[in-house]
């Protein structure tokens, strides 16, 4: 095959890998590895070092820098005081506990010098984003356990990549040096020169936005292009400081109040989407394949001690002083999958180890893949059936989040909770966010599909959505996000008319003919209306003598039905291309206009018949 369709073939199966990852709910690093692996050491079809010669390692550096400098613009230090004790202790006692044991093991099972040792232990501290949260919407743990786990994934990614770095760094200071004193004055020297040029490319790029130097349209690509000039930079004035600075650029730049960044996450997390996927094709396909079969029995012994000791010491000590008790320690115990910052880094530390002189450091990259190939599969495995043995998993998500908290929308919330159906409401207006809040309802305030919702709003127990809001632009976003994110026949929406909404602003044609909540006619303009006109929300329960039928008739044009709950508690939602018919025993749920009719007349109405 020829160099292009080689590349050609590795964009392809970057896609495929992230869509099997989608419909399968697993981490993407998971196919891509294994698809790297196949190409690579199995069928011999991509050979990265033929393909891309000398530019290569360039796209290897370029690539890592992008990611980490994505990673720590997340890392904002107010948001690790604000999600527990647990969460922090994680971050700090966890981390130390993780780098020390897991370098011990390394050095003891393995024989790696104490160097190299304390690089492997850094390396696999970071869990990661990528890996925590499919897992987590697989296993579904309670809700005190999902925030935990999730925001130790996301904020431990940039910790354990700057302490990774600095090891990286000590270690090439050390070899380029003679004597302790000098690897420690050239160590300093990387330290000093990453902290000050990161600092300072972060303050001036936030100026620089904050005083609108650059258009909108222009700051994410502004901002990925002084990204690689620091880093190009930073490597002239220094050997091999470039990926400290990125990094420190990141986390000044995320801790810098006032400085808007969804904007930029949203491209950097996309374009990182990108690299990552061919980078992790390409990375895994250049192992050698003797090598990472030969691992052997000490591999095996290493990959039990991360998992079976290190990771469980650190998570009960990290617990002293908080609420966990011995159940809620054990999950969090399982759950550690190891994932893109480890991997991405190890393949580049061992290039530029190898080229210093280290042959040692050829065996990192297949040890660091076993150690993610191993948590991601044993635990993506194991760890449902652990939460369910324990009873810490949640019911399954059959909750609603509906994207509007406005008065018809908030009765219909209460209306679900009042029969223990989970619910979350979220809008852009606080003064319906307040009044939500008041009645006691879940709420987020602020778009549901930002960066923002991603790491804030807890949706543990929801899988489904309701859009019931006025927004004409912004409904459709949200209801392809979360088609997205939830499946079809999961996200339901009010029906549009041209009145309703201009064209450009519509779902596209294929959803739009779905999206009919509660039946044909009913668009946000009539709900509103009838809600206003003083309709109610009301429960009825239907009985072998009280029907639908008879529901029907009694009502006849006041009643127009939002749900029905059946014998097993199941939730079923009303549409336009309805197909079922409520029956004996079931809840139906109603949006009820005219003052003759209340509940508790269908209800006597019921036992009447039963009676009779």
């Amino acid at each position: 095959m020829s160099n292009l369709s080689i590349m050609a073939l590795i964009g392809v199966m970057s896609i495929l890998c992230q869509w099997a990852a989608w419909r399968l709910r697993i981490p993407a690093i998971l196919p891509l590895i294994l698809v790297g692996l196949a190409l690579g050491p199995g069928l011999g079809v991509l050979q990265p070092d033929a393909v891309f010669g000398d530019i290569l390692f360039p796209f290897i550096s370029l690539s890592v820098a992008i990611i980490l400098f994505e990673g720590s613009l997340t890392l904002r230090f107010s948001e690790i005081r604000e999600h527990g004790r647990m969460v922090t202790h994680l971050l700090s006692i966890g981390v130390l506990i993780t780098w020390v044991g897991s370098a011990a093991a390394a050095l003891y099972f393995i024989g790696f010098s104490i160097q190299l040792a304390a690089l492997f232990g850094a390396l696999i501290v970071v869990t990661g984003p990528t890996v925590v949260k499919p897992m987590l919407r697989s296993v579904r743990p309670t809700t005190k356990l999902s925030n935990i786990l999730r925001w130790e994934g996301i904020l431990i990614d940039p910790i354990g990549a700057v302490l990774a770095v600095l090891v990286f760094e000590f270690i090439l200071a050390s070899t380029q040096a003679e004597g302790w004193l000098t690897s420690l004055q050239a160590f300093g020297l990387t330290v000093l020169i990453g902290f000050i040029l990161g600092y300072i490319a972060a303050v001036l790029l936030a100026r620089a936005f904050k005083k609108g130097w650059f258009p909108r349209y222009l700051q994410s690509v502004a901002t990925l292009t002084i990204v690689i000039g620091i880093f190009a930079l930073s490597n002239a004035i220094q050997h091999e400081s470039g990926l400290l600075t990125v990094t420190v650029m990141g986390i000044v730049m995320g801790n810098i109040k006032g400085l808007e960044l969804d904007e930029i996450l949203e491209f950097k997390e996309t374009l990182s989407v990108l690299l990552i996927s061919a980078l992790f094709i390409i990375l895994a396909s250049r192992i050698d394949a003797e090598q990472f079969f030969a691992l052997g029995w000490p591999t095996a012994f290493l990959l039990a001690t991360v998992i079976f000791v290190v990771r469980p010491v650190s998570v009960w000590l990290s617990a002293i002083g908080t609420t966990l008790n011995f159940k809620e320690k054990l999950l969090v115990s399982w759950i550690a999958p190891r994932g893109i910052v480890a991997a991405a880094i190890s393949a580049l530390f061992a290039l530029k180890l190898q080229q210093a002189g280290w042959e040692e450091a050829g065996i990192l990259v297949p040890l660091v893949f076993a150690v993610i190939l191993s948590t991601v599969v044993v635990q993506s495995l194991t760890a449902k059936p652990l939460a369910q043995a324990l009873k810490l998993r949640e019911p399954p998500a059959l909750g609603f989040l509906i994207f509007g908290a406005n008065p018809a929308a908030r009765n219909i919330a209460k209306a679900l909770q009042e029969q223990d159906i989970k619910v979350m409401v979220a809008d852009t207006n606080w003064e319906h966010i307040a009044q939500a809040r008041m009645e006691n309802l879940p709420a987020y305030f602020g778009n549901p599909t930002s960066k923002h919702a991603e790491e804030n709003m807890d949706l543990t127990g929801i899988g489904r959505a309701l859009i019931i809001s006025p927004y004409r632009q912004l409904n459709p976003v949200v209801a392809l996000h979360f088609l997205d994110l939830f499946g079809r026949n999961k996200v339901f929406g009010l029906e549009t008319t041209e009145h309703d909404a201009p064209k450009r602003h519509q779902l596209p044609e294929n959803y739009r003919n779905r999206l009919k909540l509660f039946g044909k006619g009913i668009s946000f303009s009539k709900l509103a209306s009838l809600t206003f006109q003083g309709a109610q929300v009301k429960t009825t329960a239907l009985t072998e003598s009280f029907t639908y039928q008879d529901y029907q008739e009694r009502h006849e044009n006041r009643a127009t039905p939002l749900f029905a709950i059946d014998n097993q508690d199941f939730c079923r939602v009303f549409t336009g291309d309805q197909k079922f018919e409520p029956q004996p025993g079931w809840q139906l749920i109603a949006l009820v206009t005219g003052e003759d009719t209340n509940v508790s007349e269908d209800t006597e109405s019921a036992k009447n018949s039963e009676g009779n």
